[in-house]
């Protein structure tokens, strides 16, 4: 049996956009196994990925080299005995475990000083020419020796929610009286340039809520976003029916959570691809990034960005102070693209 292993990447909307090639993979040959090495911030992702047989949770830290753990970890990978290795992050450092284990097949593209820890490579495309991330990622099986899939493989990621989570998540909804539930996703890794801001999000509640009587507000994130979600709490006229789960709740349950809610309203982040994935009705609001390169690919999606001549900028932070981009978006634009209930 074919074994493969999939470096993951380490941001929580590029693992959903990595789903289309695990499916593509699984096509090529049904009965291979594939398992994700990943930091336990994505992990989650995988585990709703039904084409992957085993995660390996490493806690590598963001921008560190951390080399005696990575040499651990390229023990037990060699002990393993994969026949392949699809390496998506661009670093040195991702492409270091597989090639001190000795996968004897390891894909990827060109990054930084990786020349023969990669020995299957493609051209990494420029910023400005690169496809949209989820064909970013499929199209490594190009530089694959295997026959392709016969039919196109589907670009659409999709994740599936386990009833055990979908049951835990209802006990913390039923506090909450079983009401239609709206999620807001206010936060954004990456920076604030990618974050609507909370007086827009407040504003937008303050219709919702004001619309119908029986109408909840969840808001969703990290523990960082905990303090946008008060924010818009403080800021709206209905405070009592917003909810801020933000660091509250764990990944999985965020996604039990969206998975049973009548309409997810994001920036430009990772909920907004698990949303995406898992077909929930959805606005995604765009600042600095392309929705031509990371959209939410779905039918139930609606993205608003006003593609001003300075975006896509692609900076954490407004290089020209004013954030444009997304201030110019109002909150009644968004509520008159909302689904009626």
């Amino acid at each position: 049996m074919q074994r493969t292993l999939i470096i993951a990447p380490h941001w929580i909307g590029d693992a959903v956009m990595s789903q289309p090639l695990l499916d593509a993979l699984k096509q090529i040959n049904p009965t291979q196994s594939i398992a994700v090495l990943c930091t336990p911030w994505v992990a989650p992702i995988y585990r709703a990925c039904s084409e992957v047989t085993e995660i390996i949770e490493v806690d590598f830290q963001h921008g560190a080299l951390q080399w005696g753990l990575r040499r651990s970890v390229a023990q037990q990978i060699k002990a393993k005995q994969f026949d392949q290795v699809f390496v998506l992050p661009n670093s040195l450092k991702s492409a270091f475990i597989p090639w001190l284990a000795g996968i004897p097949v390891r894909i990827g593209y060109r990054g930084e000083l990786r020349f023969g820890l990669i020995n299957h490579t493609l051209t990494n495309p420029s910023r400005q020419a690169r496809t949209p991330m989820v064909e970013h990622y499929v199209r490594l099986l190009k530089a694959t020796e295997t026959s392709l899939p016969s039919s196109s493989p589907s670009l659409q990621p999709k994740l599936s929610i386990t009833d055990q989570d979908i049951k835990r998540v209802k006990v913390r909804l039923e506090g909450l009286g079983s009401k239609p539930f709206y999620v807001f996703a206010p936060g954004a890794e990456y920076g604030p340039a990618k974050r609507w801001p909370s007086s827009h999000f407040a504003e937008l509640a303050t219709k919702i809520l004001h619309a119908d009587a029986n109408t909840q507000i969840i808001i969703l994130g990290s523990k960082a976003d905990h303090v946008l979600g008060q924010a818009i709490q403080d800021q709206s006229k209905a405070m009592e029916r917003i909810h801020n789960w933000c660091g509250v709740i764990n990944l999985e349950e965020a996604m039990a959570v969206i998975a049973q809610s009548v309409q997810v309203i994001s920036n430009d982040s990772g909920l907004m691809h698990i949303a995406a994935a898992l077909s929930v009705p959805q606005i995604a609001l765009f600042g600095s990034s392309n929705p031509k390169h990371t959209p939410p690919l779905s039918k139930q999606a609606k993205v608003i960005w006003l593609g001003l001549t300075c975006s896509p900028c692609y900076q954490r932070i407004c290089p020209l102070g004013h954030l444009d981009c997304l201030t110019k978006i109002e909150a009644e634009q968004v509520y008159t693209m909302l689904n009626p209930n």
